[in-house]
């Protein structure tokens, strides 16, 4: 015979179950596309596809009917250029837009400095050939990177020029 305790268990684990196969699957993508506000968006474009690595797959432009209509940019027109980190379907959006100025909160030095979006994690095969862009095109590391992680990955952290913490991990060769 099945105690109260066990009944209550198994109800708590179908429940659990149950609200976790319907989260998992009420999208129709399994990535976030991800739309970045960038001050200069040629220099930003510089940073991500010369210094990341990052791939230009396509561009739209968001008139300013449907910035309206849409409350995204209040009327205001903006060109949106989409990156990913290959030029594949199932790769994440990286979606830059400038409105031609700066933002209106002052650069984090540090992580902890704002809330939001600090920081994205791209993992690569391998650190140097991106070490080696970034360096070229003087782009500061913070802290002491390149950290080792365990024997075969590292860890490198670097800023884009608006702010945004880029975290690159992967083996240095």
């Amino acid at each position: 015979m099945m105690t109260i305790y066990k009944c209550v268990r198994i109800t708590l684990l179908v429940l659990v179950s149950g609200l976790s196969t319907y989260a998992q699957s009420n999208f129709t993508n399994k990535t976030i596309g991800v739309g970045v506000v960038v001050a200069d968006l040629e220099r930003s474009l510089n940073f991500y596809v010369n210094g990341i690595g990052m791939v230009k797959t396509g561009s739209f432009t968001i008139n300013e009917d449907f910035g309206k209509r849409s409350g995204l940019t209040n009327g205001v027109p903006v060109n949106v250029t989409i990156l990913k980190l290959e030029n594949s379907p199932e790769a994440t959006d990286w979606k830059l837009m400038s409105f031609g100025k700066k933002g209106s909160h002052p650069t984090p030095k540090n992580i902890q400095d704002d809330t939001g979006m600090q920081y994205i994690t791209i993992n690569v095969k391998a650190l140097q050939p991106v070490i080696d862009r970034l360096t070229q095109m003087k782009v500061p590391f913070l802290g002491s990177t390149p950290t080792p992680l365990n024997a075969k990955s590292h860890f490198v952290f670097v800023q884009d020029p608006d702010g945004t913490f880029i975290e690159l991990i992967g083996p240095l060769q």
